[in-house]
């Protein structure tokens, strides 16, 4: 055996082993909770030189069609004085829709619902935002754009 055969050979022997999950919805599960890290990670980066920070907060999930009915998963919101931008998973199974976060706006006057975040929604894998008044349209990829164009609501 050569040592580049030795050292591979080593080297997969310390790999942790892959994860493997009970069920299909426990993935999907894992799934979402690992895309609202990276989008948590994604706004940061968005947010850099800005002032503001993003914090994460836990969510209980009812999805009936999860065994159990219920997980957690952290939620995302970013304040500015006394006004706030929550990012609530609401629920992980929808028609063609796996993952779903809903974007409100709380400030003195209120909870205003701003719109939905996708994590997958039909063959799209990425992010997509649909506001409030067009929850049935094809949704926007949410990029840095749609990003800042949803948290103007910040800026009273």
């Amino acid at each position: 055996m050569s040592a580049k055969s030795q050292f591979l050979k080593k080297l997969h022997a310390r790999q942790p082993a892959p994860v493997s999950f009970s069920s299909k919805s426990q993935a999907d599960i894992a799934a979402f909770r690992l895309r609202m890290g990276l989008l948590q990670e994604q706004m940061e980066e968005w947010l850099v030189d800005t002032g503001l920070n993003v914090e994460t907060f836990g969510v209980l999930v009812t999805d009936l069609l999860v065994e159990g009915g219920a997980f957690d998963i952290p939620g995302i919101v970013l304040r500015y004085d006394d006004r706030a931008i929550r990012f609530v998973p609401i629920f992980l199974y929808g028609q063609s829709v796996t993952g779903c976060v809903e974007a409100s706006l709380h400030s003195a006057g209120g909870v205003t619902t701003l719109g939905r975040l996708f994590m997958r929604s039909g063959s799209v894998n990425d992010w997509t935002f649909n506001s409030q008044d067009a929850l049935s349209e094809p949704g926007r990829v949410f990029d840095d754009d749609a990003f800042f164009d949803l948290i103007l609501a910040l800026l009273p």
